[in-house]
């Protein structure tokens, strides 16, 4: 009688237990970066403008090759819903305007993933806007994760202009070639995390 009635208390407790708590663990990013082949379509988009474009500390342009460091973040890894933090930015100049977008904040837990950022125009603060919607083609690699530590890799990451951004960007420098959708570029993302001991 007392090994039926330990069984059925084990079984309550297993239902009534919230499914949260057998999911992947939540964990902390932080290193790696995100870099990104600016698309062309951008490119000729700014040159057409006579917009130049350089990095904010510690970001860094090469060419159309950018990269973002990782500080910090926080990612489920069953669902990939959190956010992964980078430092710097990119400035866009034109004559005596300048914008700098910096401090991304890639966010995932909305109905659709999308980069944020804050937008500074001539050293005032905008506001930390959506500036470019995510598109993942392929899973993402995670390593190393019952060792408590690893990484959380995502290649060909699509990113293109957010609409908020395209009517800032159009309002800022007085033109109207920044089109919602505008291909901005192809990302690889790569993170180092640790779970938490509990």
């Amino acid at each position: 009688m007392k090994t039926l009635r330990l069984r059925g208390l084990v079984l309550v407790m297993a239902a009534l237990l919230p499914a949260a708590a057998f999911a992947s663990p939540t964990v902390n990013t932080l290193g790696g970066d995100t870099r990104v082949q600016l698309s062309a379509d951008l490119v000729g988009a700014l040159t057409s403008l006579g917009v130049s474009v350089k990095a904010s500390y510690p970001a860094r342009l090469r060419g159309a090759s950018a990269s973002f460091p990782i500080p910090g973040g926080e990612l489920d890894l069953g669902t990939l819903k959190g956010e992964v933090d980078h430092a710097g930015g990119l400035t866009l100049r034109a004559g005596a305007t300048e914008v700098n977008l910096s401090s991304y904040t890639i966010d995932t837990t909305g109905a659709a993933p999308v980069l944020t950022g804050l937008v500074k125009v001539n050293d005032s603060v905008l506001g930390r806007l959506p500036l470019f919607d995510i598109t993942l083609v392929s899973a993402p690699v995670v390593r190393g994760l019952h060792a408590r530590a690893g990484s959380v890799q995502l290649d060909n990451v699509r990113l293109t202009l957010n609409d908020e951004a395209a009517v800032a960007l159009n309002a800022v420098f007085s033109v109207s070639a920044f089109q919602a959708g505008l291909p901005v570029g192809t990302a690889r993302v790569q993170t180092y995390f640790y779970e938490p001991a509990p």
